[in-house]
């Protein structure tokens, strides 16, 4: 029998279950004022669409919003967790030290404080 990598509709099934896309316009969030995390740890991933209808952002990072996650510490364990996730959907994931010039970032905990916030995507009603 022959194995084969999960199609990108069964990613983002996998990925965003009970969770609800939205096709209204939105603002995206921001972590506010322009934070310099250069030096913290993000995770580098095999390129991957944002699931907002008619939106043509593509990540190569683990993002919210369009920013990229970023943690203080390699071995944070939130950090750990969503490289975990990323490697089970097949997106060879790798932890990489951030640089500015990968795009915007965000703290995961200042994300995950404001409400966890994605884009195109809103919880179950």
């Amino acid at each position: 029998m022959r194995v084969t990598e999960p199609g990108i509709e069964e990613v983002w099934r996998t990925l965003l279950e009970d969770k609800v896309l939205e096709d209204s316009e939105e603002e995206l969030w921001t972590e506010g004022g322009e934070p310099d995390h250069t030096g913290w740890y993000c995770v580098a991933t095999v390129p991957f669409p944002c699931p907002a209808a008619g939106c043509d952002f593509v990540a190569e990072f683990m993002t919210a919003a369009h920013l990229i996650l970023v943690w203080q510490e390699r071995d944070d364990p939130n950090l750990l967790r969503h490289a975990g996730r990323a490697k089970e959907v097949g997106r060879s994931q790798r932890v990489v030290e951030y640089e500015t010039h990968f795009g915007p970032s965000a703290s995961y905990y200042a994300w995950e404080a404001a409400g966890r916030p994605v884009h195109g995507v809103r919880g179950k009603a």
